[in-house]
């Protein structure tokens, strides 16, 4: 949509609010709302003011002022609101300078896409991220300077096979992971994820497939389209918003956190990733290991070359570590291979057509703000392009009946976030090409990561401490 499209719709379908939508720095999707009548074209150039203090990431309380430029090719009618309600994502710029705000984390995105147009080795970059999430009835959770809780509750938890439900239990709840692709009544929530997935597709995304993950208690995964970056990174963030506000309506809670049930699988973030140029896949070769290109090949080096650094942004909370443990089949391993899953990449080789052909980098998780980690690995892997880097050979073997000698010389992600935040601080120039990332912005990262989760974690006591310490 232009500009005179979006303002015609307004007019035309009689839209009574606009909702004005932007992510800090972390990858919290903010908003507020005008009415429509306060939609103007001017407003399209001079954009709409905000505090941007309040914001994570952002500014300082003595530069406080911001603007919102409306992206009108972002409209779409928000599904849930009682009030007819058209989205707008936007983009961030100072008043001040007149010029857009480096942290904006739309502005990467935008930037990054801009920089592969530059380079001439592709025009297009396709993403396809695969979201998993629990679905719960319920979340309870507390913290105070003596004491601390947790407590979730899922009508299709293993944990409630025994319990009463009113008088009964009609069981089919599926065992610790032992839920992928049982049928109702076993899975719980085929409807409310087909619920899911119309609402996805009446916001303009396409889902590709619907099912329950491996996880007890409702663990969902749902596949959608492939997209260009910019493009899929506000359809990450559109996604959650979509279902997180149809399990609300049912009466559930949806949460994307990495590592929510011990002993159960954790949610990740499996990154589909291609480049493109003059509408031709880059990454196949009828020749090459899986079938993939010399291009695709050193894209996977500097992916693994950069890897840990990539963590911080593609891992990027505490709680991320606690699914990305070796052993556990989770994809800690810095190898590539067409088919063994706990490697960090995988080759999709199910479709043999060479527009299929692409890499999935398997250790995201749905924490990482999209606009931020979609950049770096593109950054990573046309890094890996110029210089040519030659990734270690692959592996198809089981990774977990590897003799010891092979396996110590495999190199494994970082083990926690304080690790990959190092990582981070040693390897980040490569981010700086074209200016899509920015030192103010990194640092800004690397500040807020250790003030606001690394630290306030290290100074808590642990509630399974007092179960391992108390009585010592």
């Amino acid at each position: 949509m232009s500009r005179d499209d979006v303002i015609r719709k307004v007019r035309d379908e009689q839209v009574e609010f606009i909702d004005f939508r932007f992510c800090d720095l972390p990858g919290q999707i903010q908003h507020f709302s005008i009415p429509a009548a306060e939609l103007t074209e001017d407003g399209f150039v001079d954009g709409y003011g905000f505090d941007g203090s309040s914001i994570r990431g952002f500014k300082h309380i003595h530069e406080s002022d911001m603007v919102l430029i409306p992206d009108p090719s972002t409209a779409v009618l928000d599904p849930f609101r009682d009030r007819k309600t058209l989205i707008l994502y936007c983009f961030v710029h100072d008043p001040f300078t007149d010029q857009p705000y480096s942290r904006d984390p739309r502005l990467i995105a935008k930037r990054a896409e801009e920089y592969l147009l530059s380079t001439g080795i592709a025009d297009t970059s396709y993403w396809g991220p695969e979201l998993e999430f629990y679905i719960f009835d319920s979340a309870r959770f507390a913290q105070d300077q003596r004491s601390s809780m947790h407590e979730i509750d899922s009508v299709a938890g293993a944990w409630n096979s025994g319990i009463e439900e009113g008088g009964t239990n009609l069981a089919h709840k599926p065992g610790y992971k032992a839920g992928y692709f049982p049928v109702p009544p076993t899975d719980h929530f085929q409807d409310l994820r087909s619920e899911m997935a119309a609402m996805l597709a009446q916001v303009g995304i396409q889902v590709e497939v619907q099912h329950h993950e491996v996880g007890t208690a409702g663990q969902a995964e749902i596949d959608i389209r492939y997209q260009t970056l910019l493009r899929q990174a506000d359809n990450v963030t559109l996604y959650k918003y979509v279902t997180k506000s149809v399990a609300w309506k049912a009466g559930k809670t949806v949460t994307f956190m990495p590592k929510p049930i011990f002993g159960d699988n954790g949610s990740g973030m499996h990154t589909h990733q291609s480049l493109w140029k003059g509408g031709k896949p880059l990454f196949y070769s009828e020749t090459g290991y899986a079938g993939i290109s010399d291009l695709a090949r050193w894209y996977i080096g500097g992916l693994l070359a950069h890897a840990p650094a990539l963590m911080a942004l593609a891992a990027p909370t505490t709680n991320s570590y606690r699914r990305l443990v070796p052993g556990f089949e989770a994809p800690v391993n810095l190898v590539y291979s067409q088919r063994n899953r706990s490697a960090a990449i995988r080759i999709p080789i199910i479709n043999p057509k060479p527009a299929a052909r692409r890499l999935e980098f398997r250790c995201p998780d749905p924490m990482a703000n999209p606009y931020l980690v979609f950049p770096a690995m593109l950054l990573a892997g046309l890094d890996g392009i110029e210089r040519r880097l030659e990734p270690p050979a692959p592996i198809d073997k089981d990774l977990y009946e590897l003799a010891a000698e092979e396996a110590a010389g495999i190199a494994t992600v970082p083990g926690s976030l304080e690790e990959a935040l190092r990582a981070f601080e040693n390897d980040h120039d490569f981010l700086f090409k074209g200016d899509v990332f920015t030192k103010d912005v990194v640092d800004a990262w690397v500040d807020y990561k250790w003030e606001h989760e690394v630290n306030v974690m290290r100074l808590r006591p642990h509630p399974y401490e007092f179960q391992l310490y108390y009585d010592k």
